[in-house]
């Protein structure tokens, strides 16, 4: 009997023992091949098939996988495949996996093959729709992986949108030693510019190892464009701890639009370096130190890595040249000279100051606006523009689903400012709809007077509103509706004409008038009303110590054409201060100045003094626009209504 049970006990040990030795003697690791390969498809969202797996079983358990290939998307070809990869080995620590921790001391990859495709339409084969911003969260609780190697590992991306074919070629190499470092090269095109890359990534042991910075080494050129990269990341999975300095240099910041994914306007020549990190889904580009054409920019830009391109910026120029803003207008950004320009942007200077026309011209994208929000914070200390001395310049720009937005836009002029609100908003027809109101406050005349090497005073306070639609600035001051009121109250007239209309045609024109070269504005009224482009004088009246100058006319804003009339008449009669009248024709950029002879004959035994004043009726209820004390502006409006109310009778 204990025999019997003897045999029993060990026949029921050992068999099993003996199953399982013929298990394990027979077992091939490529059974779970399909089980493999239907959970991948699962996750990825698309065919993955694998010829063969290897499992060695130790203390390090290393998994070799052979021929595996991840599929193109549904409605993309089957070949080439998005990715494919002949051989590749894993390492996998035995004992930190009995405490649920993952370490991966070693990752090597031969001949991996990608193909990144972009169609005209938007869709790609290499959207995985990763929940959350790419770099971010994507390592909390996972594997801790120590050195990759690659050996002739490829890249091939063709995307329409972006205007980008080209091949990144990637290797690993074993310095003496040292831990295996990553490198990249990439040629090709992207955005319609070649493109060539060099990228060196260091030492890759342990890409979470906080106590050993991975080093970055990037150098960039896409057509006349120039980036450099040099730093350290601590966290390179997640993008986090990142010590990088960024270096830009390009001939027009709109070159850089299609590399940070942001539509950005033209400009001069841009140079910039700043600290470059990644945090909260966003890369963040602070402590930026550059120069824009002539100008100089500090300060800090973010864009974001989420579902919708956000563009922040927040900056500063102690002095910057309005020619360089040229284009956020539509107009050619720059001037003569701008160190850095190219021939081609040389040429366009010429065209522009060479052409008749003086409003930009150039449509306003709206279409690519759409594409990112951005919001824009920007202040300059002082400005150089038109030989005009502002002291300062703010605004606040926001662009929101192709929405423009400028609340306010700020010129510092003294004590005093001009202050505009806008907005651009895209119509069904694809033509923007622009609305806009302005204001003088208390605009110091002795600052607008500087140019001409005068001094003075006074104050010049208006209000305007403008409503219209276009394509480009042309088109929308050659459309609309709208006013302008503005009064003036003190300063020296010929300072005052010679800054606003440029130094030569100013002193022209105060000949003209016959009026002396120093004489005091003791109240200056303007009102126009503007209708589908036309801006037509209601009411100009200007009185000085010794003249008082009327008004009429109109301006063509979209042809930029000038129909004005402007009548002189002396507070003291004398044989040679007859009233004349002057024509101001041409166009904005050549306007030309001749007195109206035939008139001068007729109105030789006319009325002189306040008898010939028109009357400016309409402006009694605006005429304070803070613009302080105006009693002489007042007394002239008073008189004039007295004159009319005795002709009346």
């Amino acid at each position: 009997m204990a025999s019997r049970r003897q045999w029993a006990w060990g026949l029921g040990v050992g068999l099993p023992l003996v199953a399982l030795a013929l298990f394990l003697a027979l077992f091939r690791w490529d059974w779970l091949i399909p089980i493999i390969e239907a959970q991948a498809a699962v996750r990825l969202g698309r065919p993955v098939t694998l010829q063969h797996l290897h499992v060695s079983l130790g203390r390090t358990i290393r998994v070799t996988a052979e021929g595996l290939r991840v599929g193109n998307p549904e409605g993309f070809p089957e070949d080439p495949p998005f990715a494919e990869l002949p051989r590749g080995t894993v390492d996998v620590a035995f004992a930190p996996l009995l405490r649920g921790k993952v370490v991966i001391p070693a990752v090597e990859l031969e001949q991996p093959k990608v193909e990144m495709i972009g169609r005209p339409d938007g869709s790609t084969n290499y959207a995985f729709h990763a929940a959350g911003p790419a770099g971010e969260g994507s390592g909390e609780g996972g594997p801790q992986i120590g050195a990759l190697r690659i050996r002739d590992g490829h890249v091939h991306a063709a995307i329409a949108n972006l205007k980008a074919d080209f091949a990144v070629n990637l290797n690993t190499e074993d310095p003496a030693g040292g831990d295996p470092a990553l490198l990249a090269d990439a040629k090709g095109t992207y955005a319609a510019l070649p493109i060539e890359a060099r990228f060196r990534g260091g030492a890759v042991l342990n890409l979470r190892d906080a106590e050993k910075p991975w080093p970055v080494q990037l150098d960039l050129s896409n057509g006349p464009t120039r980036v450099a990269l040099r730093g350290t990341l601590k966290d390179p999975v997640k993008l986090a701890g990142a010590n990088l300095r960024l270096d830009v240099q390009t001939p027009d910041m709109a070159l850089i639009s299609p590399l940070i994914g942001v539509p950005i306007t033209r400009t001069p020549p841009f140079r910039a370096t700043g600290r470059l990190d990644y945090a909260e889904g966003r890369f963040r580009f602070t402590d930026v130190e550059g120069r824009v054409g002539n100008s100089d920019v500090s300060g800090a830009y973010t864009v974001s890595t989420g579902d919708r391109t956000v563009f922040t910026a927040d900056l500063h120029s102690r002095r910057v040249d309005l020619a360089d803003l040229g284009g956020l207008i539509g107009g050619t950004p720059g001037r003569a000279g701008t160190p850095g320009q190219t021939p081609e942007q040389r040429r366009e200077v010429a065209r522009a100051e060479a052409s008749p026309r003086l409003l930009p011209t150039t449509p306003i994208s709206i279409p690519s606006l759409k594409k990112a929000d951005m919001h824009v914070r920007y202040s300059a200390d002082s400005i150089r523009g038109q030989g005009i001395p502002f002291d300062g310049l703010e605004m606040v720009l926001d662009i929101e689903d192709g929405v423009i937005r400028l609340h306010p836009g700020t010129f510092k002029v003294g004590r005093g400012e001009i202050a505009a609100d806008l907005t651009l908003s895209p119509q069904e027809n694809g033509i923007p709809h622009a609305k806009a109101q302005i204001e003088l406050r208390r605009v110091d005349i002795s600052r607008l007077m500087q140019a001409a090497g005068a001094g003075g005073a006074g104050t010049l306070g208006g209000v305007g509103r403008i409503e219209s639609t276009g394509r480009s600035v042309s088109e929308l001051l050659g459309n609309g509706n709208g006013e302008l009121t503005v009064v003036s109250v003190g300063g020296n007239l010929s300072a005052l004409l010679a800054d606003l209309s440029g130094f030569e045609f100013g002193k022209a024109l105060l000949s003209a008038l016959g009026l002396p070269q120093r004489t005091q504005v003791e109240c200056l009224i303007g009102d126009f009303g503007l209708t589908r482009g036309a801006l037509r004088v209601r009411t100009l009246l200007l009185d000085t110590d010794s003249h008082i100058v009327t008004g009429s006319g109109v301006a063509g804003l979209g042809k930029e054409v000038l129909d004005l009339r402007l009548r002189t008449d002396s507070k003291r009669f004398s044989i040679g201060s007859l009233p004349t009248d002057i024509a101001i024709t041409g166009t904005f950029k050549n306007p030309s100045i001749a007195p109206e002879v035939g008139e001068l004959a007729a109105r030789a035994g006319a009325a002189v003094g306040l008898g010939v004043l028109f009357a400016p009726l309409a402006l009694l209820p605006t005429i304070q626009l803070g613009v302080g004390e105006n009693s002489q502006c007042e007394r002239l409006t008073q008189t004039a209504q007295g004159r009319e109310a005795q002709q009346q009778r």
